[in-house]
């Protein structure tokens, strides 16, 4: 029987780097947005509920039938019967109440390791919920319902309607089972909530304005920015506004940050601003930073690299544009892994004298000196 929760556990791990990657942007959004920065104990413990969730999810679901057009199950595919384990158990079992040596007979038989396994597998979850979320005990307990709900009414549906009948039983004693371990599970993070740090307080003596904005950082409000940026260009080309790329350029990273004191759409996100020499940013200082990159070095990337210009020049300056855009892409590149290693500013960031400062949270409060300041 091992056997049978090893088969779906194994397809959980393989499967876990790609869920993963798709989690990681939405992630580092919700922990910019909500702590400022990310903490590596905050990451551990949300990658390792989504390895567990993925795993309870697998055990559920697997395995699956060989055709979409499987059999409607024998028995039926409902169970409606509280408490029906007991007579499972009694059942299949060779235990004799008044020989209380066979109770060892159980950890051998199906029925009961079935409803074990059902009562640990959210057991995690709940513990979860108590010691990231600091849920209470009614929370745990509702959402430790619904995702048994949920796993039941995945096994019902047949997946969704994928397949043509469940190919599982939906078993009302499989709700009260997982109900109780995510209960179980509530107890168990109240007791090593007394061992462990509160996450809570991981904060609390942390000068947030005292940390870098790391280039991970940046990455994703560039992403945003990316995808927000080409989506005005794509409607300014179908529109024909002329100098589309350098219009919707200026607009985006050099009006509206000026607008905004320094914030694009993704920068906003993960909270970040761009700073100047004063105290607000100028757009003079923003024209500078941004034509540097935008409007010369992507610019000359949109202009050598476009389908027009190579459709005019003959084959000996094809070949001259493709080296030098080999070499200054080639340069870029190396000088991104460069001053990503050593973390220092960008050649752009250098010549405009601007900079990138972190947003904190309205709930956060630098940490106050423990001795006060002579008057």
């Amino acid at each position: 029987m091992i056997q049978s929760y090893l088969f779906p556990v194994s397809y959980a791990f393989l499967a876990f780097p790609f869920a993963a990657l798709l989690f990681t942007l939405p992630f580092l959004i919700v922990q910019y947005r909500r702590h400022g920065y990310i903490h590596k104990a905050r990451a551990w413990l949300l990658y390792l509920m989504l390895l567990y969730l993925m795993n309870a999810f697998f055990l559920v679901i697997l395995p699956l039938p060989s055709s979409r057009h499987n059999a409607a199950l024998a028995g039926g595919a409902l169970q409606l019967i509280p408490l029906q384990f007991i007579h499972d158990i009694i059942r299949e079992t060779s235990v004799s109440p008044a020989h209380p040596s066979s109770y060892l007979h159980l950890l051998k038989e199906r029925a009961f390791l079935q409803v074990a396994f059902n009562v640990l597998m959210t057991v995690p979850f709940g513990m979860f919920l108590r010691y990231y979320f600091r849920a209470r005990w009614g929370w745990c307990l509702i959402l430790s319902f619904a995702l048994s709900l949920f796993f039941e009414i995945t096994q019902l549906t047949g997946l969704y309607g994928f397949f043509d009948h469940a190919y599982r039983v939906f078993d009302v004693d499989d709700l009260m089972a997982n109900t109780l371990g995510g209960m179980l599970g509530f107890l168990l993070g109240e007791w090593f909530s007394r061992f462990l740090p509160r996450l809570e307080h991981l904060d609390k003596h942390l000068d947030i304005t005292t940390k870098r904005v790391s280039y991970t950082r940046r990455g994703v409000a560039f992403f945003v920015d990316s995808i927000v940026w080409i989506g005005l260009l794509g409607i300014m080309e179908s529109l024909h506004v002329s100098a589309a790329f350098w219009v919707s350029s200026g607009v985006y990273f050099m009006i509206v940050p000026y607008l905004t004191n320094g914030k694009t759409p993704g920068k906003w996100l993960v909270r970040i601003h761009i700073t100047g020499t004063g105290k607000r940013i100028s757009l003079w200082e923003l024209i500078k930073r941004y034509s540097l990159l935008y409007w010369l070095y992507f610019g000359l990337n949109y202009v050598l690299g476009g389908p027009v210009l190579w459709s005019q020049v003959s084959p000996w300056v094809s070949v001259l544009i493709s080296l030098l855009l080999l070499v200054m892409n080639g340069w870029f590149f190396f000088h991104l892994v460069i001053r990503l290693f050593k973390k220092g500013p960008l050649f752009y960031e250098e010549l405009s004298h601007t900079s990138h400062q972190i947003i904190w949270p309205k709930h956060y409060h630098p940490p106050q000196s423990d001795t006060a300041d002579p008057e």
